[in-house]
């Protein structure tokens, strides 16, 4: 199982939120490059970074700061939060990130996705779907859609999307536990490389993870209040 410490940007610091809300943040750092550091020398094989001023405002807000954590590490980085655009894609590989997230972009605009898999590469591209529910929410959270992941998932899976990110955003932030059992449901029924995020607390949410076959999972939270060691997670669930 793929772990992938997570670093949510705001006006160029490190936080976190609950659930999504911007009146519930944290700042960990003002120096997101040192935190990559970090976890890559704790052991990390992958990041994930998201934009949060990106999903709000619907283009890449935080450039700079994405450019310094790629700079400093050499692990491969993902990101998400406002990639819209097939140059705002362009933009983040140029960067030197390695994959891109879309989410809302793939609610409004299904074909966006096959398009960019066939410019891209199956590999570059990551469907990010957030849920409330069992419903898609778009726009930085702000918005519930009609429609679920479960069917947003199959839908791309048919034109060549490998990877998804699934979070459930009731748990994100609040260190309840993710949403092993959908999180299953949805990798069993994709056959698809789901990425579990939200509420990961304990050694405990990634054994359960690792034990559905679950492929992947973002841990946030634990890492920064230390409930979860980087390094021991990854001798054990990665190695």
């Amino acid at each position: 199982m793929q772990l992938y410490p997570a670093i949510d940007l705001k006006n160029g610091q490190c936080v976190r939120l609950k659930q999504g809300e911007f009146k519930e943040i944290t700042v960990y750092s003002d120096k997101p490059e040192e935190i990559a550091a970090l976890w890559q020398k704790q052991g990390a094989t992958y990041l994930h970074l998201v934009d949060l001023d990106g999903a709000l405002a619907g283009h890449s807000v935080n450039e700079e700061v994405i450019r310094r954590i790629v700079n400093t590490v050499s692990i491969p980085v993902e990101i998400g939060g406002g990639i819209r655009s097939e140059e705002a894609i362009a933009s983040m590989l140029s960067l030197g990130v390695a994959r891109v997230i879309i989410g809302t972009k793939a609610v409004k605009q299904p074909e966006f996705i096959r398009d960019m898999i066939e410019t891209f590469g199956a590999d570059r591209i990551v469907l990010g779907v957030d849920a409330k529910d069992g419903m898609v929410a778009v726009e930085g959270w702000e918005t519930v859609s009609e429609i679920t992941a479960s069917c947003l998932c199959s839908q791309m899976k048919e034109y060549g999307i490998r990877h998804i990110v699934y979070t459930d955003i009731s748990r994100d932030g609040m260190l309840s536990g993710p949403n092993v059992a959908y999180t299953k449901k949805l990798t069993d029924e994709t056959g698809l490389d789901v990425i579990a995020s939200g509420g990961m607390s304990s050694m405990e949410d990634l054994r359960q993870l690792y034990e559905a076959g679950v492929q992947g999972a973002i841990i946030g939270k634990a890492l920064y209040e230390k409930r979860i060691d980087l390094a021991e997670a990854v001798k054990t669930f990665e190695l």
